[in-house]
């Protein structure tokens, strides 16, 4: 295929990506219903759903703009040749491989992020704090921009480093060993993200002791969840919104919790939500998720494999010889209609194993305490309620709110 044919496909899919995304979007803001369903008319009073109403609806405007800017730059970008561009200025100054695409790599990302700042800002100190969910302050904001690029910088320097190296020591078969890399960093990142990454961006305190403390250490006993610490995470740092995880592989789990969570819902609540995060542990859905992501990624990896050493992909992208992160970055888009069938298929797998963590949780402790904080969480989050069949097919990596309480309730 011809470089100039290679461009045209690729600028198709990106077009094509944009209106099929924006579609599903309109789909969803039509969805909207001022009715407040009787599952949970008790929970939210008339005024606050109208206002939940308004905040989707904000949402989705902001991003059908957000949207076409990125667009914008997308479609100048491939049709100036600024990629191509980018890369024979770096080699007037660089001559090895491996600096060229880390320096490639980072002026793109960084220049992308700067563009898209007041965007951010936007977002962060507008329209999340006009409906009541901004805690970040501008420094903390800053601060966390600082700190994404430096880890961004390390982590992401040090695999991009490796990637380009076997590329060139190796040749084709570079992607037997470097997915190999990737499943162990993946492996890594779940063991000592709560201990390592977590704790640059929030602050963890062990849970005090008390009547949450005791029932938490009851449950876990009961169901012989291996439990280690209970710790408490300052998400009210920079949102109301709240959560909940555990994490750990092995025989040692560390449970966190949003200190919002905390503030807002009975300990009853919270352990029938902690239920359903065990219920994942239990029904296997960790190992057999981090089992398909690898074999995602060895699948990802063999098909890059196949032209990551074609010249015409570069020459598509404006490059004057073949570069392995011009082709990286082609590769991205033209592989995007198959990574959208992959994630597609495992957001169907995602939500069937919400609805098995849901009844585990019932099963093994309380379904109508887990109900009531599913409804409060929707609430305080302001979640959608009636959201398109299309747009949740597509996007959602768990049901909706509704069908999570119709499947606790039928055997409640």
């Amino acid at each position: 295929m011809q470089a100039q044919t290679i461009l045209l496909v690729i600028i198709g899919i990106v077009v094509v990506s944009y209106l099929f995304g924006q579609f599903l979007e309109y789909l969803n803001l039509q969805a909207q219903r001022k009715e407040i369903p009787a599952e949970i008319a008790s929970f939210y009073d008339k005024e606050k759903y109208l206002k939940s109403l308004d905040y989707h609806r904000e949402q989705t405007y902001f991003s059908f703009i957000t949207s076409a800017f990125s667009l914008g730059l997308s479609l100048l970008m491939l049709m100036l040749g600024g990629f191509g561009w980018l890369d024979t200025f770096l080699r007037g100054f660089i001559t090895s491989e491996i600096p060229l695409a880390l320096t490639f790599f980072g002026v793109l990302a960084i220049t992308s992020d700067l563009i898209t700042i007041p965007f951010q800002w936007y977002s962060v100190f507008v329209i999340e704090e006009k409906y009541g969910f901004n805690k970040t302050t501008p420094r903390t904001f800053i601060v966390d921009k600082l700190k994404g690029y430096l880890l961004g910088a390390i982590i992401g320097g040090l695999l991009l480093s490796a990637l380009i190296y076997l590329i060139g020591k190796i040749g084709p078969n570079f992607w037997v060993w470097f997915g190999i890399i990737a499943a162990g960093f993946i492996l890594l990142a779940n063991l000592f993200y709560t201990s390592l990454i977590l704790p640059l961006f929030n602050k963890l305190t062990p849970l005090p002791e008390g009547e949450l403390k005791d029932a938490i250490q009851t449950f876990a006993k009961k169901v012989s969840f291996p439990l280690d610490n209970i710790f408490v995470m300052d998400g009210s740092k920079r949102s109301k919104k709240a959560n909940a995880f555990f994490a750990g592989i092995g025989k040692k789990k560390k449970i966190v919790l949003f200190d919002t969570l905390i503030t807002n819902h009975t300990s009853e609540e919270l352990v029938a939500v902690l239920a359903h995060e065990v219920g994942h542990f239990k029904r296997k859905h960790i190992v057999f998720g981090y089992v398909l992501s690898v074999i995602q990624i060895f699948f990802t990896l063999w098909v890059l494999s196949l032209m990551v050493f074609n010249q015409n992909v570069s020459m598509a992208l404006g490059g004057t010889q073949t570069a392995v992160h011009l082709n990286l970055i082609a590769f991205t888009i033209l592989f995007s209609p198959i990574s959208g069938i992959t994630g597609l298929l495992m957001s169907i797998y995602s939500r069937r194993n919400e609805f098995e963590a849901d009844r585990y949780a019932k099963e093994t402790f309380d379904g109508n305490a887990l109900a009531n904080a599913l409804k409060k969480l929707s609430v305080d989050s302001l979640s959608d309620l009636y959201p398109h069949p299309a747009y949740v097919f597509f996007h959602y990596s768990h049901p909706p709110l509704l069908a999570r309480l119709q499947a606790l309730k039928k055997s409640i």
